[in-house]
C-alpha cells in the first residue's frame, strides 16, 4: 500500500542521495499561459534525473541477501543511472539492460557508476524482457523501473518537496512513461490535498497510459515512435495502474514538434538543458484550459546527448522561422546572384548556405534555381525578406530547409 507513513519514510531516506531541487518560478511560461508556473528541476539531480529517488529507496528496503545476489534492471537510461548509483552506494553489483537506441551519454554514465551494461532490443519493453531472462538465469534481484510500489513511493518524494515549498499548489504536471513517477506523485498529492489536480503527460507517439485509461485495462501499443526516449514505453505498469486510475485527473498527449520548441524555450529563458521526456510537462502547459492557477511542471531529467541536442536546436530554429530556405528562379547571367545577395543583405538576412541548380530547366537562359538558406529574426523578418525579393521581380518560394 502507498501510505503517507511510507511516503514520509522515503522522503527522508532519499535525502541521502538527492540534491535540493527548489522550485523555479518561470516568468516566461507564466506570461505565456496566464498562470503562475513553477518548474521542479529534477534535471539538476546528480544523476541527471529523478530516478535515483525510487531506485535508492527500493534498494534500501532489500535484505542483505537480496542485495548480495546482485541487482538487475532494464531502462532507457535514467533508471539505469539511478540503480547503478544507488547500487554503488550500497556496494552491490548491478547489471543494466538498455535498448540499443539509448543515447550514448546515458550508456557511458551508467558504466561510470560501476554497472555492467548490456544493450539489447530496440525499445524498453524488449530490453526488459531480456533483463527478466538474465535475472532468472543468474538469480539477480530485479528492480523494476516503474511497476513497483516501493519504487513509486520513492518517486513520490518529489510531491512531498513540492507541497513543503508551495503548499497552495493547485496543479501538478507529471511525465508518464510506464507510470511510476506519476503513481507516486499523484497518490501522495491526493493524500495531502484531495482537491489538487494532477495531470499526466505522454508523448503522442507512445501514449500507452492514455490508451489503457480509455480501454479501462492495461493496453499494449503495437508500435511507438517518439523523440522522448525516456518515456518510450509500449505497456504501462500493471501493479500501479489502479493507483493511477484513482488519483490521476487527466492525461494529456503532446507531439514531438512541441517538445522541440519547448527545448528552445528552456535554453533561451532558463538556461537549462532538459531532455525530451522532461519537456513533456512544459509543452503540456499550452493544452490546459485554466488561468490564474499555481502550476508545477516536473522536469524529470536532463540527460541528453549532444547529437540529439544539435538536431533539436536546428529543428527548433526552423519551426520558429529563425532559419528558412527560399527558392528563386533567375536568368543564368552575370550579376543576378549578386542582386539577390544584396537584397537579402539590405534586409539584414544572413546567408548560411547556397545551392545553385542549372538543370531545373532545359533553357538555362530562361531560369536556373537558386536555393538560399538563411538566418533571420523570426516570422515577421522572414516575411519582410520574402517581400523584398518579390519587389525585385523574383517569385520566391519557401522550401524545406536542408542544413
Amino acid at each position: 500500500m502507498l501510505t503517507l507513513e511510507k511516503f514520509e519514510e522515503a522522503s527522508e531516506k532519499v535525502k541521502e542521495v538527492t540534491l535540493e531541487t527548489k522550485l523555479v518560478y518561470s516568468n516566461f511560461l507564466s506570461e505565456q499561459t496566464k498562470n503562475k508556473v513553477y518548474l521542479k528541476p529534477e534535471n539538476m539531480q546528480f544523476t541527471g534525473a529523478y530516478k535515483v529517488r525510487g531506485a535508492y529507496y527500493k534498494i534500501s528496503t532489500l535484505s542483505e541477501e537480496e542485495r548480495t545476489k546482485g541487482l538487475i534492471t532494464a531502462s532507457a537510461g535514467n533508471h539505469a543511472q539511478g540503480v547503478a548509483y544507488a547500487a554503488k552506494c550500497y556496494g552491490c553489483k548491478a547489471t543494466i539492460v538498455m535498448p540499443t537506441t539509448t543515447p550514448l551519454i546515458k550508456v557511458n554514465r551508467t558504466k561510470g557508476y560501476g554497472a555492467q551494461v548490456v544493450l539489447h532490443g530496440d525499445v524498453y519493453d524488449e530490453a526488459c524482457a531480456y533483463a527478466y531472462e538474465l535475472a532468472e538465469k543468474n538469480g539477480y534481484t530485479f528492480i523494476h523501473p516503474f511497476d513497483d510500489l516501493t519504487v513509486a513511493t520513492g518517486q513520490g518524494s518529489i510531491a512531498m518537496e513540492i507541497f513543503k515549498e508551495l503548499p497552495l499548489v493547485e496543479y501538478i504536471l507529471v511525465p508518464i512513461g510506464g507510470g511510476g513517477l506519476a503513481t507516486g506523485v499523484a497518490t501522495l498529492a491526493k493524500l495531502l490535498n484531495p482537491n489538487i489536480k494532477v495531470i499526466g503527460v505522454e508523448p503522442a507517439g507512445a501514449s500507452c497510459m492514455k490508451a489503457s485509461f480509455e480501454a479501462g485495462e492495461i493496453t499494449t501499443l503495437s508500435n511507438i515512435n517518439t523523440i522522448a526516449d525516456g518515456t518510450a514505453v509500449k505497456t504501462p505498469g500493471e501493479k500501479i495502474f489502479p493507483y493511477l486510475c484513482k488519483n490521476l485527473d487527466e492525461i494529456v498527449t503532446v507531439e514531438d514538434d512541441e517538445l522541440i520548441v519547448s527545448f528552445l524555450d528552456m535554453v533561451e529563458n532558463h538556461k537549462m538543458i532538459v531532455e525530451n521526456s522532461g519537456l513533456l510537462t512544459v509543452a503540456a502547459l499550452k493544452h490546459l484550459n485554466v488561468k490564474g492557477k499555481r502550476i508545477v511542471s516536473i522536469l524529470s531529467g536532463g540527460n541528453m546527448d549532444v547529437i540529439t541536442m544539435s538536431s533539436v536546436v536546428q529543428q527548433g530554429l526552423i519551426f520558429r522561422d529563425r532559419i528558412f530556405t527560399v527558392s528563386v528562379l533567375l536568368p543564368d547571367k552575370p550579376g543576378e546572384l549578386c542582386k539577390v545577395s544584396e537584397t537579402i543583405a539590405t534586409e539584414q538576412g544572413n546567408v548560411i548556405k547556397l545551392e545553385h541548380n542549372q538543370f531545373v530547366s532545359t533553357n538555362r537562359n530562361a531560369a536556373v534555381e537558386l536555393r538560399i538558406t538563411l538566418e533571420c529574426f523570426g516570422t515577421d523578418h522572414k516575411r519582410q525578406i520574402m517581400e523584398a525579393l518579390e519587389k525585385q521581380g523574383y517569385k520566391p518560394k519557401v522550401v524545406r530547409a536542408n542544413l
